[in-house]
């Protein structure tokens, strides 16, 4: 177990968070145009993030704490791409909500 020691805890959640986004990212590829292929990357996408969590609490078992850290990376992540990426639209209203979602996530760390 030494070996997941070798990348801090703040690496684990980044390439963690990383491979969240791409699950989103084949995701929303699959709901535009489903197939086995996206199927399989988007699962596989998702399910490796969570692997990659693991490691982080290794580092720091404070489930809160490393769970806030990893939403305040997911979560702008997750919104550029839907907006820069998809083309998405957010109203004002929603982007004073996204601030204040990660305003409030900040505060919880």
């Amino acid at each position: 177990m030494n070996c997941f020691k070798v990348i801090p805890a703040l690496g684990w959640l980044v390439l963690s968070a990383i491979f969240l986004v791409g699950g989103e990212f084949l995701s929303k590829k699959w709901g535009q145009l489903p197939s086995i292929g996206l199927t399989v990357g988007a699962v596989g996408a998702y399910a490796l993030g969570g692997l990659l969590w693991l490691p982080a609490l290794l580092h720091r078992n404070e489930l809160a704490r490393m769970g806030m850290l990893w939403y305040l990376l997911t979560t702008p992540a997750t919104v550029l791409l839907g907006v820069l990426v998809f083309h998405e639209h957010l109203t004002p209203t929603q982007w004073v909500g996204v601030v204040l979602a990660l305003i409030a996530l900040g505060l919880l760390t």
